[in-house]
């Protein structure tokens, strides 16, 4: 193998294609959420000045676009299991939460598994010290309202 032949370490597999989407969305959804930019502002900006090359930029889009867009409905989807009110949420733990419960009710391909230790391990790179166990709380209480079936069906397999 010569230096111009690619290794298969180069080529990221969709997992970690799909986590980094996830990263530079949270940082995006961040941006929108302190800046007051628009989503499409916002999209284009992160795409001129990050290499997403080992990044799936469509997951990158659809949560952008489908969280500015539904964060009210997302929102309201968790708020029955918060202990404190929306506005004294950290703006890294709202969205991770938006991200969370945006995956949980709208992509229903993921498995609810995934898109909580997902967003757990958002919380753990970029939230406050304990905020993944909170992020992780939050998140199940949610999916065993929006996932029932797909819990009942895990659970009768195991």
């Amino acid at each position: 193998m010569n230096d111009s032949t690619p290794s298969k370490k180069d080529k990221p597999n969709l997992t970690e294609m799909r986590r980094s989407a996830r990263s530079f969305a949270l940082q995006a959804l961040y941006q929108w959420s302190m800046a007051g930019q628009s989503a499409n502002e916002i999209e284009a900006q992160f795409r001129v000045d990050n290499d997403m090359t080992r990044t799936d930029v469509q997951l990158f889009s659809e949560l952008l676009r489908g969280v500015t867009s539904g964060s009210k409905d997302l929102d309201e989807a968790y708020r029955p299991f918060l202990d404190r009110p929306l506005t004294d949420l950290d703006p890294v733990e709202l969205s991770v939460l938006r991200i969370g419960a945006y995956e949980l009710i709208h992509r229903l391909q993921v498995p609810y598994r995934v898109a909580i230790n997902e967003s757990v391990e958002l919380a753990k790179v970029f939230g406050a010290t304990e905020s993944h166990k909170y992020v992780n709380g939050i998140l199940d209480k949610l999916a065993q309202r929006v996932r029932a079936a797909e819990i009942r069906a895990r659970r009768a397999a195991d």
